[in-house]
């Protein structure tokens, strides 16, 4: 993905959403707290698949099938053969740590499959606010321990795609080595990932950066220690720490490093290339040869010149085996695999060739000579020995028709992650700028004339940014304002769609509106090199086309669409606000609205918009032709705002932002901006949207992302932002999401939740209605009927994860629960989620937490846990509440 996903954080950054802890209510009057309950929801992806980039596909060297992906900015995922999709392993890092959401490395136990590790942390400047951290799992990322780390790491910075960073002793699996960026060197855990500390032996922080002079902190910092890889070979049996080891360095002089005294002393490797870094080392230690992937920048967008490298670990010989003559590098080389079933079998990716396509090369001599995945036949035409299926994401073609020698759909871009599996020569993985690519016959590749199938294997991995969202009443149900792909129209949720926006086709959309009482008129706003910046349809969304520019603009803004879709008002960036009749074809300054505010129009007067900047709402009642700033007071003071006016009621709008220094939360006007009375309650909000009313309620559903009650999360309110329920979990929190959210004018209680990373998230209520507080109950034991929904999400070799719904049946409301079960098979609970628990032999009991004791009737409240087993995975017996049997779903 390009630079332009780091948009959506930048936005809250800037506006101070993320630092501190919500303001203090008034010393004189404490607000009342809303109050709140707990709804049991279904969550899933608005299927794209992929969308962003995968820096590292990591394969445990014991365990067949175990693999693992990890992303810049939206977590990490496991590989799931049975079903040929990636599961999402990160999902529960919460608001505060959103930074933990970006993975710079992964590694894989390969003594005890059943750990994983993960360095977490985004951006090394002070975008993240948060130091670096080391997650571990002993149950293949099923649930999570973390270690905090005493600097950032960059799981978003230039230098990504090089690694692993991170990595176990093949011998001594409690032995771990971390290489930090920004000069903080080498590091090692000595029990498992629990402690770290820095190997002060180790010479050589690094000294590469992108851009010295970029004052951003981004493109300055020091890209520090790259990989870690260990020579197996040398190991002195289990339980024995591994003697040789070596380290890859940001520094174009020093880029190696070897101990071979298990990580006491180091030394620069003699006789190594100068002038180039080195993004891999991968050892084949049947042979004895270390491959190195040399470019002359750290990628994974730049690189102008590369080389491949052989050294020869007995003799100390380095041979250059670049498959290229250096003169004719125009790009760097990155990805590097080896064939562990067939040693000799090494290949590489030319990561930076963006035109007309990347190169991957394969040898089966260790190196001596190299064949490529294409090649000129008579230039502009070109051979492929491969053929590509992208049918099951076909918007991977991005609707465009190339002038040879680039084809479409391209074999990728930034593709540094490179993986043969280890037990099968013919299954090979490598990510892109967009998606996750692979073949299953790739030996295919050795025959005369023969050729490799690519396709997409990235279902289950979703990572685009998300920058708007909106759910017309009529139409596809989901239309989405994305970073990088622009965005796509949903007429199914649970498929890709087939292309994304095109006619334009906008590196990001910034914001998207429709008309409301004419759906099938819509707008978005993005960013593009050249050409409009504005593009409109006519059919909601399925066909565009571009509109005019006014002079001066340079990016997207914000746009939105008069109810009737006669005319739109635009705050582009580069220019003041402008508003048109018709379609865009000319534009006019609009008067009295700051450049760079925030626009939304009335969901019921063609005539009037609104505008927010800098603390005041502006009002037109003109068609954007003029805006009056609104008496108002109190309202936040930045920029960090969201806001909507309700479909169906005129001067009706809701406001949610602010910053942790001034004014924060959620406000409510009836009077077109005119006044605006602010929520007691809601410590803190950042996006709000609507959706369907729920059955006997007069007011539309209002869904938040904020903090209330002292909880950050997903909320749900039936009645005007009286009461409120919490509907996702602490499992379900995905980072930062707080671009936008929308609930679904068709379905009740449906909310489209933006995610910086992991896509569109959608989620589903098993409540049938109403969601209002259910107050104080005269019992704290439930006394009324139950039902209970037990179902295992995820299992492996002596572990297995559940989520559990527990639903009130009876009429009166709970005020506090308690769940007991027993398993039949010796089952062990090692850790829950949204509950408390206590295990006695087989017999269990879970309890609620505070924020979730209060259950309505119809109303229902989950939990998760992970757990051991030791033998089949039977279903519990005798559920009950209260010593009333809960009966099981059927």
């Amino acid at each position: 993905m390009r630079r332009t996903r780091i948009l959506t954080v930048l936005l809250a950054l800037a506006a101070g959403l993320l630092a501190g802890s919500p303001p203090a209510a008034s010393a004189a009057e404490p607000a009342p707290r809303a109050a709140v309950a707990a709804d049991s929801y279904t969550w899933k992806n608005a299927r794209i698949d992929g969308g962003g980039f995968v820096p590292g596909i990591v394969f445990n060297r014991t365990e067949k099938d175990l693999a693992y992906a990890r992303t810049d900015i939206g977590g990490a995922y496991r590989w799931q053969e049975e079903s040929h999709t990636w599961t999402p392993l990160l999902d529960h890092v919460g608001w505060d740590d959103w930074g933990h959401t970006g993975v710079v490395a992964l590694a894989s136990d390969a003594v005890d499959p059943d750990r994983v590790y993960a360095a977490v942390g985004t951006y090394t400047n002070d975008w993240d606010p948060t130091n670096g951290a080391v997650l571990r799992s002993a149950d293949r990322g099923a649930s999570w321990e973390k270690t905090d780390l005493p600097f950032k790491l960059g799981g978003n910075m230039p230098g990504r795609g090089m690694g692993e960073r991170l990595a176990v002793d093949p011998h001594d699996n409690d032995v771990l080595y971390l290489g930090a960026p920004s000069g903080h060197g080498l590091w090692r855990s000595t029990d498992a990932g629990v402690t770290w500390s820095e190997v002060t032996a180790f010479p050589n922080p690094g000294n590469y950066a992108q851009d010295p002079n970029d004052t951003s902190g981004y493109a300055s910092d020091n890209q520090g220690i790259t990989w870690v890889t260990f020579d197996e070979s040398t190991g002195g049996g289990a339980g024995t720490a591994t003697r040789t080891l070596y380290v890859g360095v940001a520094d174009k002089e020093n880029a190696v490093y070897r101990s071979t005294d298990a990580g006491a002393t180091w030394e620069r490797l003699a006789g190594q290339p100068t002038g180039y870094l080195a993004h891999k080392g991968v050892l084949d230690a049947e042979n004895g040869y270390l491959y190195l992937a040399y470019s002359d920048t750290g990628g994974p967008y730049d690189g102008g010149k590369g080389r491949l490298y052989r050294y020869a670990t007995a003799t100390g010989t380095w041979t250059d085996i670049s498959p290229a003559a250096e003169a004719d590098t125009y790009y760097g080389f990155s990805g590097l695999t080896v064939d562990r079933q067939r040693p000799g079998t090494v290949m590489a990716t030319a990561y930076s060739s963006w035109w007309p396509d990347t190169q991957i090369f394969r040898s089966t001599d260790s190196g001596a000579t190299w064949s490529q995945a294409w090649s000129y036949t008579s230039y502009p035409d070109r051979e492929n020995r491969y053929t590509m299926d992208v049918s099951s994401s076909p918007w991977l073609t991005w609707g465009a028709n190339p002038a040879p020698p680039e084809q479409t759909p391209k074999l990728g871009w930034m593709t540094e992650a490179l993986e043969i599996d280890p037990f099968d020569s013919d299954r090979m993985m490598y990510g892109t700028g967009a998606t996750v690519y692979g073949t299953e016959n790739l030996t295919n590749w050795d025959a005369e004339g023969g050729t490799f199938a690519v396709e997409p294997m990235v279902r289950g991995l979703e990572e685009t940014a998300v920058n708007d969202l909106a759910s017309p009443p009529s139409g596809a149900p989901l239309l989405s304002a994305l970073g990088d792909v622009g965005g796509f129209r949903h007429t199914s949720l649970t498929e890709v769609p087939s292309m994304m926006y095109t006619s334009p086709n906008f590196t990001s959309t910034t914001s998207l509106d429709f008309a409301e009482t004419k759906p099938d008129v819509v707008v978005r706003a993005g960013n593009l090199d050249s050409g409009p910046h504005i593009a409109f349809s006519t059919d909601n969304g399925a066909n565009w086309f571009g509109g005019t520019d006014p002079s001066g603009v340079s990016g997207g803004g914000t746009v939105a669409a008069g109810a009737d879709g006669s005319r739109f008002v635009w705050s582009p960036e580069g220019a003041g606000v402008q508003y048109t009749t018709g379609f865009g074809t000319s534009w006019q300054a609009s008067t009295g609205l700051p450049a760079g505010a925030i626009v939304e129009s009335d969901r019921v007067n063609p005539a009037t918009f609104y505008g927010f900047k800098s603390g005041r709402f502006y009002v037109s009642t003109d068609g954007g032709a003029t805006f009056t700033a609104s008496a108002a007071t109190g309202l936040p003071a930045g920029d960090g705002v969201r806001f909507k006016a309700l479909p169906g009621g005129e001067g009706d709008v809701w406001l949610a932002g602010g910053a942790a220094d001034g004014p924060y939360g959620l406000w409510h006007s009836t009077d077109g901006g005119g006044t605006f009375t602010r929520l007691p309650g809601v410590d803190a909000a950042d996006t709000v949207g609507f959706g369907k009313a729920a059955p006997g309620a007069s007011y539309q559903t209002l869904f938040t992302s904020a903090e209330i009650g002292g909880v950050r999360g997903i909320f749900r309110s039936t009645d005007a932002g009286a009461t409120w329920t919490r509907v996702n979990d602490d499992a379900h929190q995905w980072g930062w999401t707080g671009a936008a959210i929308t609930g679904d004018p068709r379905v009740y209680g449906r909310v489209y939740v933006a995610t910086n990373g992991r896509g569109v998230i959608y989620g589903d209520t098993s409540d049938t209605g109403g969601g209002t507080d259910p107050g104080p109950g005269p019992d704290p034991t439930p006394t009324g009927a139950c039902e209970v929904t037990y179902t295992v999400t995820n299992q492996w070799p002596g572990g297995f994860q559940a989520d559990v719904r527990l639903t009130n049946t009876g009429t009166s409301a709970w005020n506090g629960w308690s769940l007991d079960w027993s398993f039949p098979g010796g089952q062990e609970v090692t850790r829950m989620w949204n509950a408390e628990h206590t295990q006695a032999g087989t017999s269990v009991t879970a309890r609620n937490v505070g924020w979730n004791a209060g259950v309505a009737p119809g109303a229902s409240v989950g939990f998760g846990f992970t757990g051991s087993r030791s033998g089949t995975n039977a279903e519990p017996e005798g559920f009950a509440v209260a010593g009333r049997a809960c009966p099981t779903a059927t």
